[in-house]
């Protein structure tokens, strides 16, 4: 059970656009890591575009789940994990961490944010602390 990407992104006018991600591509073939780590970034905007405001959703891409969460107000968060690993712990996961986000990056800065612009360094160790080994 692993736990590839996790993304913040923001769902405005007119499209959507990634804040903050953390990947683990660590079990990929080292030439393999960029181009899947693309992919990654790629697929967590797609599905936060085609998902609802306020919704919830599992998508399988491949050999891997997306879950996604996009809140009422734009922000939404994006797991990518194997199919083994619990879908209940991924929303826990996305809810734990759109909640500290807001709480810590101003709203005003969601719509212009880019990853080099927005200081949030909780991702790399929530990424870290959710693996099942």
């Amino acid at each position: 059970m692993r736990l590839y990407s996790l993304s913040v992104l923001y769902k405005g006018d007119p499209k959507v656009h990634l804040l903050k991600a953390a990947y683990d591509v660590s079990t990929f073939n080292f030439f393999q890591r960029s181009s899947v780590q693309e992919f990654m970034t790629f697929t967590s905007q797609l599905i936060a575009e085609r998902s609802a405001l306020g919704s919830r959703a599992s998508v399988k891409e491949q050999e891997y789940l997306c879950h996604v969460y996009v809140r009422s107000d734009g922000l939404a968060g994006v797991v990518i994990a194997d199919n083994e690993y619990p879908q209940r712990v991924c929303f826990t996961l996305l809810d734990k961490v759109l909640e500290e986000f807001s709480r810590q990056v101003s709203k005003m800065d969601w719509p212009s944010g880019s990853p080099a612009t927005i200081s949030y360094s909780a991702l790399d160790g929530y990424l870290s602390k959710y693996q099942v080994q």
